[in-house]
């Protein structure tokens, strides 16, 4: 009697362990997040769809400034949250678009960041901020037609002078806005990820935020890509800020499959942990070079900017 009781514990043993593997292994893609981090590359559907019932803000397309380092006018669009108030001051948040893109990639009517940047807000889940969609063609407009890629990443690197030299100007000259390092945010995608760690580490006095999505190379030198215009770095080595214009918050991703940029992204990490820069650095599982990846990217970032 007590050998049978026995069997049928273990039994009973066996085949929970069994089925605990089972629906272990059928876990869905959705609950794969990178482990220990707490960051979402899932959300919910809502925070990507337009919904009557909220405000998302008005849109300035295509407002007009003078660029010294282009030589003439150059455009940025411009996202003023739901409620602003010129009575109130809010912070910046500056987004590059990537290769070959404009700054409605970013900011438009219908734009993906407009509406999961609206819908953020209407959960309380970030803070009211000016994001301001800059073009990174920094040159003539004239002559932009049949440039070649390696002539469009020299004059996307001019980027990191025009925004510090006439874009911020402009933007807390026309606009409520709050001034100082700790309240401007830069980030991109892709062309805009690697121009944005140019722009932030050569002005390291000028922003305090910075996000880098599947970054090209062109920030630091790195083991990828010799023998291309793409290791033709702005720094020669990686420069590092004195502790109070250490960035706040330094946020980088990239999918695992990714066809340029891992190697590129992780080595940027491995330089900033041997430099002692604080970085959050993700490589996210089945993720590509997409706009499905800036999406949950921009995501997390935005919960986390000016907190």
């Amino acid at each position: 009697m007590k050998r049978n009781i026995i069997l049928n514990i273990c039994l009973i043993l066996i085949i929970a362990t069994v089925c605990t593997a089972c629906a272990a292994g059928q876990t869905s893609k959705k609950e794969i997040t990178p482990a220990g981090t707490g960051y979402n590359y899932y959300p919910d559907d809502f925070y990507y769809k337009k919904h009557i019932y909220i405000g998302y803000g008005k849109v300035l397309k295509d407002v007009s400034y003078y660029s010294r380092t282009a030589g003439e006018n150059k455009t940025m669009n411009i996202l003023l949250p739901a409620g602003y108030d010129s009575k109130k001051t809010y912070p910046v948040l500056y987004v590059y678009h990537g290769f070959h893109g404009s700054p409605a990639d970013h900011i438009s009517e219908y734009s993906y960041l407009r509406k999961l940047y609206g819908n953020l807000l209407f959960k309380k889940e970030t803070v009211p901020m000016l994001i301001v969609s800059v073009d990174m063609y920094t040159a003539k407009r004239a002559e932009k037609e049949g440039k070649s890629q390696a002539e469009l990443f020299k004059i996307y690197g001019k980027v990191a002078e025009d925004i510090v030299l006439d874009v911020i100007p402009y933007v807390e000259s026309h606009y409520s806005v709050k001034p100082g390092r700790e309240n401007r945010a830069v980030a991109g995608v892709s062309e805009g990820g690697s121009k944005a760690l140019c722009t932030a580490f050569q002005h390291p006095d000028m922003f305090s935020y910075i996000g880098a999505f599947a970054p090209d190379p062109g920030f630091v030198p790195t083991p990828y890509y010799h023998g291309t215009f793409w290791e033709n770095a702005m720094f020669g080595t990686l420069p590092v800020p004195a502790a109070e214009n250490m960035p706040r918050y330094l946020y980088m991703a990239v999918g695992s499959k990714d066809p340029w940029n891992v190697g590129v992204t992780m080595d940027y990490k491995k330089q900033f942990d041997k430099a002692g820069i604080p970085n959050h650095t993700d490589l996210v599982e089945g993720f590509e070079h997409e706009l499905d990846f800036w999406q949950p990217c921009f995501y997390n970032f935005l919960k986390s900017c000016f907190r």
